[in-house]
């Protein structure tokens, strides 16, 4: 399987080619598991799988995690019998979609600011922001937050830089940050801990919008320019539009500007405890069990 050029090119003839090859294939593979069901998660090698659901007449469920179809799902909506999605999608109603929220993992949702911090080795009392732009790093929040603060930040600053720009971050800073005050990662599978244990999270707005919510951290979200569709910006206005964060555009995420916002917020615990308040409010952290109970509805049917 491959997926679909979004553009006129030769080689999405081959790629048809290659996705109707693949439907008598994923009929087979059904039938030898017996499968009750079918989920699709929106890339492009669920749609095979989607419509050979449909030929052999077994259930299927989209999940969609952004706040707008993919290409995938939209191609595939019309088999399918329910679509659980993230966020409300304009024109997307009816009986078959289902606003669940986006899944998250049982310690995402369990997870504890004093726990995080004992765990880390932060003092209760110590104000903590954690920066993040994904496992892959974002250059404009690496660069504004090292350059608005240096290595040395009137707190403990959490910086998940990505793994091929901690060096960049390391070079902008000029000196070597404490490792106690200035902690610079590439990547942390303990990320939930991360996001529990700070008073205030600067990210991206993927997928990340759900732990914050999940979490209850207030949030400054500078979302990806060039996501499909934006959907990043939009996935930033849920919780702008509930009081849980505030938004900068990314040509407008200057140190200056960033510096800024977070002073501004981490002097003000009053507006932090009420967009926290806000972000719990619209959290969806029942959203795997909502899904697993939408699948399992669906073989009884």
């Amino acid at each position: 399987m491959r997926g679909f050029a979004r553009s006129l090119s030769l080689s999405n003839v081959r790629t048809i080619g290659l996705t109707l090859a693949a439907i008598p294939r994923a009929m087979r593979i059904l039938r030898a598991r017996q499968a009750d069901a079918v989920v699709g998660g929106g890339g492009y090698m669920a749609g095979p799988v989607a419509v050979a659901a449909r030929l052999l007449g077994i259930p299927l469920l989209l999940t969609e995690a952004d706040s707008h179809l993919g290409l995938a799902n939209r191609l595939a909506a019309p088999f399918a019998r329910r679509v659980a999605l993230a966020f409300p999608v304009v024109g997307r109603v009816g009986e078959k979609y289902v606003v669940t929220g986006r899944p998250i993992d049982d310690e995402v949702a369990h997870a504890d600011r004093a726990a995080a911090r004992a765990e880390l080795g932060i003092a209760p009392d110590e104000p903590c922001v954690l920066v993040t732009g994904g496992s892959q790093g974002a250059r404009t929040l690496n660069t504004a937050i090292a350059t608005a603060y240096g290595p040395t930040p009137p707190f403990t600053l959490i910086h998940i830089a990505g793994g091929k720009q901690v060096d960049d971050v390391r070079s902008l800073l000029g000196a070597d940050p404490d490792p106690e005050r200035y902690r610079l990662m590439g990547f942390t599978d303990r990320f939930h801990q991360a996001v529990a244990a700070a008073d205030l999270v600067v990210s991206r707005s993927g997928g990340t919008v759900f732990e914050l919510a999940a979490i209850g951290r207030p949030a400054i979200l500078v979302p990806y320019p060039h996501a499909t569709a934006d959907h990043q910006t939009k996935n930033a206005m849920w919780l702008v539009e509930a009081g849980a964060a505030e938004m900068i555009a990314d040509n407008e995420c200057t140190p200056e500007r960033l510096r800024a916002s977070i002073d501004r917020l981490m002097a003000d615990p009053d507006q932090r405890a009420r967009m926290s308040h806000a972000a719990r409010a619209v959290a969806r952290p029942d959203a795997a069990n909502r899904i697993a109970e939408m699948i399992e509805q669906m073989v009884g049917e």
